[in-house]
C-alpha cells in the first residue's frame, strides 16, 4: 500500500495494526484516567469534575497523543479535554440553547430529521469514539445496536415513502462506530430505493479514530456500495495538527473505495480562529484527497458558545484573509451558518453590514431558498438572532 507523506508526525505512533473494537475499550473516560496521562492543577480538577458529570468525556488513546502536554492553551487539548469554561451557561456572547438547528421541529420519529425536502437526516446512533467538547447536539438517546438497525428499517421506509428525497445523510453520534455488519444492513437497505441520488455518512472517525478505516472488511463494504449509489463522507477535520500521517492514510483508503471525501469545519476561539491556521488546514485537506466544504459558524449551544464561538465580524475577516491566500480548490468552501430558518452562507461584509444568501429553506418557506439576507454587524455578536435586518 503506498503512503501518505506525513504533514503531522508528532507523536503519530502507528495505529494501523491495532484491532479498532478493542482499541476503544482504551479511550480515557474519567478525570482519574485523564490525571495520569495531563497535569491538572487541583482546583482544575475539582472544576472538570462537575463538568464531566454534566457532559462525559470519551477520548481515544490515538487523539490524546496529539496533544502538546505542556501547553494547557494546544488547540487539540481544548477539542478533547473538558474545560472549565463549560461549566458557564449564559455570559457576553448571548442567549445559548440546546437545540439551535432546530431538530426538534423536524423529527418524524425512528431517528429521522427532515428539515429539507429533498434531504432526510437518519440517527443511527448516539456513540461516537470521542465526545468533541463543542457538539451541538448533545441530547441523544442512547439505543443498543439492535434497536438502531430496528429503527434505520423504519427509517429507510420513511425515505421510500417521500419521493422528493433525493439523498439520505446517516449521522449520529458516528455510523462508522458501529459493527461493519450493522453499517452494512442500513446501506443495503437504501440500495433499491429508486429516487435516491446519493447518500452521505457524516463522521469525525478519519480524523479522532483513524484506526476504523484499516478494517478491510468495512473498506470492501463501502466499495460495494458504492458501485450502485454515489458514497460521500463529510468528515471533520478542524485544526491542521489533525492531519496526521495516519489520517491521510485512512482517507486514502476510502478514496480508493470510491468514497468522496468533504470537510466540514467549525470555526472555533482558540482553535483556528487564525488566518494561518485555516490557510494550512485547507492547503492541509487537499494534500489529503479530501476537499474542503464547509467552514460553520459556532452555534449558540449551551455550555459551548461562550468559549468557542468566534464574534462574526471577527469570523469575516478572517475567513476573507485566508481566502487571499487560498488557491482555487482550497478557497472553495462556504462560510455556513446552520440555523433555525435554514442553512446560510455568510457571503461578506459591506461597511458595517453582514451579507448573507440563504442556501436551504425549511418546507412551506421555499421562497426564502437563494434570497439575500443583510443584517447589521455588533461588536461580539456570534449569532444571526444578535443582529438587527437593515437595507443595504
Amino acid at each position: 500500500m503506498n503512503t501518505i507523506t506525513p504533514i503531522r508526525s508528532r507523536q503519530d505512533s502507528n495505529w494501523i495494526n491495532n484491532d479498532w473494537q478493542q482499541e476503544l475499550k482504551n479511550n480515557i473516560t474519567n478525570i482519574d484516567q485523564l490525571k495520569e496521562v495531563i497535569d491538572l492543577a487541583p482546583d482544575e480538577e475539582n472544576q472538570l469534575r462537575k463538568v464531566v458529570r454534566a457532559h462525559p468525556m470519551n477520548i481515544p488513546r490515538y487523539y490524546l497523543n496529539l496533544v502538546d502536554r505542556d501547553d494547557p492553551h494546544d488547540p487539540i487539548r481544548k477539542l478533547c479535554v473538558p474545560q472549565r469554561d463549560e461549566l458557564i451557561r449564559a455570559g457576553s456572547m448571548g442567549e445559548t440553547t440546546k437545540d439551535p438547528y432546530g431538530d426538534d421541529k423536524h423529527n418524524k420519529g425512528n431517528g429521522v430529521l427532515h428539515k429539507y425536502s429533498y434531504t432526510a437526516l437518519i440517527v443511527a446512533t448516539e456513540y461516537c469514539a470521542m465526545y468533541c467538547r463543542h457538539c451541538f447536539r448533545k441530547r441523544m438517546v442512547g439505543l443498543s445496536t439492535d434497536q438502531t438497525v430496528e429503527n434505520f428499517q423504519n427509517a429507510a421506509q420513511y425515505v421510500a415513502d417521500n419521493p422528493q428525497i433525493s439523498n439520505v445523510v446517516i449521522s449520529g453520534g458516528d455510523p462508522f462506530l458501529l459493527p461493519t455488519k450493522s453499517l452494512k444492513e442500513m446501506l443495503d437497505t437504501l440500495k433499491e430505493i429508486p429516487h435516491l441520488n446519493y447518500v452521505r455518512i457524516g463522521s469525525r472517525a478519519p480524523v479522532v479514530y483513524p484506526t476504523r478505516f484499516f478494517d478491510n472488511e468495512l473498506i470492501e463494504m463501502l466499495r460495494e456500495f458504492g458501485q450502485q449509489k454515489a458514497l460521500f463522507v463529510p468528515t471533520h477535520f478542524n485544526h491542521p495538527n489533525e492531519l496526521t500521517a495516519t489520517a491521510g492514510e485512512a482517507a486514502l483508503r476510502l478514496c480508493r473505495a470510491g468514497v468522496t471525501l468533504n470537510n466540514q469545519a467549525v470555526l472555533l476561539r482558540g482553535v483556528n480562529d487564525q488566518t494561518e491556521t485555516l490557510v494550512e488546514l485547507m492547503n492541509g485537506l487537499l494534500k489529503i484527497g479530501v476537499s474542503p466544504y464547509y467552514l460553520y459558524q459556532c452555534m449558540p449551544v449551551e455550555r459551548v458558545r461562550h468559549h468557542f464561538q468566534v464574534p462574526l465580524k471577527d469570523g469575516v475577516k478572517i475567513v476573507d484573509d485566508a481566502r487571499r491566500k487560498l488557491d482555487g480548490y482550497a478557497k472553495r468552501f462556504k462560510f455556513i451558518m446552520g440555523h433555525d430558518i435554514g442553512k446560510l452562507e455568510i457571503c461578506g461584509q459591506i461597511d458595517n453590514k453582514l451579507i448573507l444568501k440563504q442556501l436551504h429553506a425549511r418546507p412551506g418557506h421555499e421562497q426564502e431558498s437563494s434570497r439575500m439576507l443583510i443584517h447589521q454587524l455588533k461588536d461580539g455578536a456570534g449569532w444571526l438572532d444578535d443582529l438587527p435586518e437593515v437595507e443595504l
